[in-house]
């Protein structure tokens, strides 16, 4: 019996240039598993690396990396910042190395936090250099999926610096990352909540099961989306799910080569200008919070979407049944009809992060673009090619 993968047999799948992405978007919730059992295996040497960084509570945390990897970071970082009594940000690996100290304050103590599928993108490994020149008290972690890279390397060689690595099978050979970005992100939830392990991966169990659910059963509800064939795609989310849809924005706008142009923002930073890209060709996803209070801003949101004038098409995505929904909406993506609105929404970005890493492949296939190698012309690379890195000479002049 010949293999099938969402709908399409695999001999299908390797002559629309899809060998790599469909099966690196399946196997996430195996990879799930992996990872809980990769940090509960190390538990005691992160726990042991991180305790006496962070009993100082003027210690931050910086959560970096560049593309993608920086997307873990605005979508981990919200969550991680209840956990902790430090202050935890997200800074793009992109900033860091272009304006250092705009952003490295030399005199506080830091935990660098890298998310690196390759480890090998010019920025990773210079802001690691640069937190190592210019901060007096600097520890790294480097969460990464492939052990030969230059930012393992890096950290691996210096006594301040841990490295996490994700399963082997993360370090995606398609173009896009897809459960690079899931494997890291889990292991961000997880290293900075240690003493409430067993409790993360009871909240992870559902998740994971529900996960099946979408790639194996629902993803022809997300294949109805895409023959709609709107031409402008719009991903709306408040706090963690905002940084999802940073993430689901940019894999739909790198999957489709540009030809769907993507927009991501914050539910209520929307109607402050961002909203004039709906028109007639707009598709909107709205990511739903768990979070009662946030809810009736995003509902509030829905129904004014779904009363504006046009053929613009509103997706609500939900964790669990929520019958108002059908009237506030064009189209509902529900996870999981029981599903637990205790939930946190860190951990069902995960699920809904899923609807949009299909919604941008099946909108690549159905552009006839090759998803492995949507811009086989080189210029735009898995790995980003073409920049310099400068020295930098600390200077005291103000801007």
């Amino acid at each position: 019996m010949e293999l099938t993968l969402f709908g399409f047999a695999t001999e299908q799948l390797e002559k629309k240039g899809n060998k790599f992405t469909a099966a690196e978007i399946f196997q996430q919730p195996k990879l799930w598993e992996e990872t809980i059992n990769i940090i509960e295996n190390r538990k005691t040497e992160i726990q042991a690396f991180l305790q006496d960084k962070l009993i100082d509570k003027k210690a931050r945390v910086i959560f970096t990396g560049a593309g993608t990897s920086a997307y873990v970071g605005d979508t981990a970082a919200p969550y991680v910042s209840r956990l902790i009594p430090n202050r935890v940000e997200s800074i793009a690996t992109t900033d860091l190395v272009s304006s250092p100290l705009d952003y490295l304050n030399p005199d506080v103590p830091t935990v660098l936090v890298s998310f690196a599928r390759s480890g090998n993108s010019p920025e990773s490994v210079g802001a690691f250099d640069l937190a190592q020149q210019l901060v007096k008290e600097i520890w790294h972690i480097v969460i990464t999926c492939n052990p030969d890279g230059e930012l393992a390397k890096k950290a691996e060689a210096c006594e301040n610096g841990l490295v996490l690595y994700m399963p082997e099978a993360s370090n995606d050979q398609g173009f896009a990352m897809t459960s690079s970005f899931s494997c890291m992100y889990i292991t961000a939830l997880l290293i900075f909540d240690l003493d409430n392990l067993d409790a993360s991966k009871a909240k992870l169990r559902p998740v994971i099961e529900q996960a099946k659910g979408i790639l194996n059963e629902q993803y022809p509800s997300v294949q109805e989306l895409v023959r709609l064939g709107k031409g402008r795609v719009v991903y709306l989310g408040s706090s963690v799910l905002k940084g999802l849809a940073k993430e689901t924005a940019l894999k739909n706008l790198e999957l489709t080569s540009g030809i769907i142009p993507t927009l991501s923002e914050s539910v209520l930073g929307f109607r402050h200008g961002p909203k004039s890209i709906v028109n007639d060709d707009t598709l909107v996803f709205v990511f739903l919070s768990n979070d009662p209070y946030t809810r009736k801003y995003e509902r509030d949101l829905l129904k004014e979407l779904k009363g504006d004038e046009g053929r613009h098409v509103v997706v609500a995505v939900t964790y669990g049944k929520d019958e108002a929904l059908t009237g506030e909406s064009d189209r509902v993506l529900t996870v999981a009809e029981d599903g637990d609105f205790d939930l946190p929404d860190s951990f069902i970005a995960l699920d809904y992060l899923l609807y949009g890493q299909l919604y941008a492949m099946f909108s690549s296939m159905k552009l006839g673009i090759h998803p492995d190698n949507p811009r086989p012309d080189g210029t735009v690379n898995r790995v980003v090619k073409g920049v310099t890195l400068y020295p930098f000479e600390h200077r005291s002049k103000s801007r």
